[in-house]
């Protein structure tokens, strides 16, 4: 698997994982990709189950898991819990998304860990905080409905999901800052704690938005499709080519913009549009005559016409065209990675920041299961022949 020596902000601390499909790992990437060394704990033989799943969840391994060494262990056996609590005493954080109590019963909770090392950081991420809900099971989907995304996203009487797996991922990025500011917080006091985050709770955060609106204005949010637009123009309109652009104008400094741009003096001129509140009022009749105007381009001169002007413009595009975008391509938005199954050569998107200019890099491929189980094992100090045995009695797999 290629690995890449580079510096980076988190270099020298070590992370140990025990997590499975979307909020775990996106946590442990976050950190893997700012230098971490993040240990992923999976099955012995054929590792996290994640790696197996199909359709939507084909992507949830490639996406989460670079920049990472894998162990494959035994965790129920009690030769693969002694090796845990041996690498528990050189780790600085260990992060978790098994449902509650299940990390207590294999004897790798908060409370038997700090034991082995009292200044470990320890990050849980379940579907709710502690509280009413806290032993129900959660998924994106569950906590979307029941926490009013699932109604703010869909039309009226039609509650739908978002288009990707928003509070898992959001959820591991809180994880991730809980740590780092744990982190921060024991260089202070010499002190770990337990972090914690959840899917419901990110989820609410989401929603504030319209939580916050209900409280100041007295009127309940309505869903998004159905919303009266601050905007005078603000919506999707098609072209002459049969293409979808979104197109904004959203101040009174951009309308006079548009109208020129785009050949109306007329509507200019209307002093009853002159306002964008004038224009909120007017959409009704507007916004057919936007379309005309639009219909009369392709989607192609639209958007060059947008750009020159700089008004707000995007075309509606598949997850699948963005391996093309140029922005992604001349910006490192996109970085080069090989699949663990097979070695493919492809590209996923790095992690959104940048550092003086610096994206982070791919230091490690996705591993294979249990990679580095030897070369861990090594690294806590035990003997070849202890290693040995542990393989044959079948308590690690993987990097023999």
């Amino acid at each position: 698997m290629n690995e890449t020596p580079t510096r980076t902000p988190l270099a020298g601390l070590r992370i140990l994982e025990f997590v499975h499909m979307v909020m775990g790992p996106s946590c442990g990437l976050i950190l893997a990709d700012l230098g971490a060394d993040v240990i992923k704990i999976e099955a012995v033989g054929d590792g996290d189950s994640t790696r197996r799943l199909m359709g939507s969840g084909a992507g949830f391994h490639p996406t989460f898991n670079r920049n990472k060494r894998s162990l494959a262990i035994n965790i129920k056996d009690p030769e693969g819990l002694k090796v845990l609590h041996r690498l528990v005493a050189t780790t600085d954080a260990v992060t978790e998304n098994f449902r509650p109590g299940v990390m207590d019963r294999l004897g790798l909770g908060y409370e038997a860990l700090k034991e082995i090392r009292p200044d470990l950081i320890y990050c849980s991420m379940k579907g709710f905080m502690p509280g009413p809900y806290e032993n129900r099971t959660a998924l994106d989907e569950v906590v979307q409905m029941m926490g009013g995304l699932a109604y703010m996203t869909g039309p009226p009487g039609r509650p739908l999901r978002a288009g990707t797996s928003v509070n898992d991922i959001m959820g591991g990025m809180f994880g991730a800052i809980g740590i780092m500011a744990a982190l921060r917080e024991r260089d202070a006091t010499g002190k770990g704690a337990h972090v914690q985050s959840a899917l419901f709770e990110n989820n609410i955060f989401l929603v504030a938005q319209h939580m916050a609106q209900f409280a100041v204005t007295g009127k309940a949010a309505d869903p998004m499709p159905n919303r009266i637009s601050a905007w005078g123009i603000y919506d999707v309109f098609i072209t002459s080519d049969d293409e979808q652009v979104f197109l904004g104008v959203v101040s009174d400094k951009q309308w006079p913009v548009f109208c020129e741009a785009f050949g109306a003096p007329d509507l200019a001129s209307d002093d009853s549009l002159r306002t964008n509140n004038q224009r909120v009022a007017s959409r009704e009749t507007l916004i057919p005559v936007i379309a005309e105007i639009c219909r009369r381009y392709s989607k192609a001169d639209l958007i060059a016409k947008c750009e020159a002007v700089g008004l707000p413009h995007a075309p509606i595009t598949r997850p699948e065209d963005l391996y093309d975008d140029p922005h992604l391509n001349q910006s490192d938005g996109l970085i080069d990675l090989h699949l663990d199954t097979d070695g493919k050569a492809t590209r996923i998107p790095s992690l959104p920041l940048a550092i003086d200019g610096k994206r982070p890099a791919v230091r490690r491929d996705l591993p294979a299961v249990g990679e580095h189980s030897r070369e861990l094992l090594e690294e806590i100090g035990l003997e070849t022949s202890d290693i040995d045995r542990l393989y044959a009695d079948g308590v690690v797999s993987g990097g023999a």
